[in-house]
């Protein structure tokens, strides 16, 4: 974590708009707006793009993950204009924890891998780009979405620490770790040989 400078009250503050912008759920409100029905119905259920992949719709998917990605980066470049680098990696934090567990939503959400790497582009560009590109390269070679999210999560710490941002090392470990505690039924699959690939229709 960056030296603490702003208040409390205005770190609570910014937790509380982080979270709230954090919790809206993209994938289901383009869903619906491009007649697709409810997400929550489809495939795994999920609200992410991935999910929202399964319903063949690609421009869909592809809206998704943009503001998915783009509500944690928002909320960090935001917060870090009007207050600074610890306000950033609140928001970011809070914003990731929206998405996780919306309100709208009974505080059931997504799994948090666009979000969690917008938020990481964000905060610092080089270890957000490195997980992003680790991602796609896992993608590629076992069309797997969350193997590639799992080991792109785990592997964001390291990164911060090679690429001269160990400020950042605390948050992407929080927000990695509760990264792979949402894919716990995922990781049931993969060992068990069954989970689904990228753009298998729900």
């Amino acid at each position: 974590m960056p030296v603490l400078v702003t208040s409390i009250p205005l770190l609570i503050l910014v937790a509380v708009l982080g979270y709230l912008l954090g919790s809206v759920p993209f994938g289901v409100v383009v869903s619906r707006a491009m007649g697709l029905g409810d997400l929550r119905k489809i495939g795994s259920g999920n609200i992410g793009a991935t999910n929202v992949l399964r319903t063949g719709n690609k421009l869909a998917a592809f809206l998704t993950l943009v503001l998915d990605a783009g509500k944690g980066a928002v909320a960090v470049l935001l917060a870090r204009a009007a207050l600074g680098e610890d306000a950033a990696q609140v928001a970011g934090g809070a914003a990731f924890l929206g998405h996780l567990f919306p309100v709208w939503l009974g505080f059931n959400g997504g799994k948090g891998v666009a979000t969690f790497l917008g938020t990481l582009l964000a905060l610092a560009w080089p270890v957000g780009l490195a997980a992003c590109l680790t991602w796609l390269a896992v993608a590629l070679l076992a069309r797997i979405s969350s193997l590639s999210a799992l080991v792109a999560a785990a592997a964001s710490v390291p990164y911060a620490f090679l690429l001269g941002r160990a400020d950042v090392w605390g948050l992407a470990a929080f927000l990695a770790a509760l990264v792979v505690l949402r894919h716990k039924a995922n990781i049931a699959r993969l060992l068990a040989g069954t989970e689904p690939r990228i753009g298998k229709k729900g």
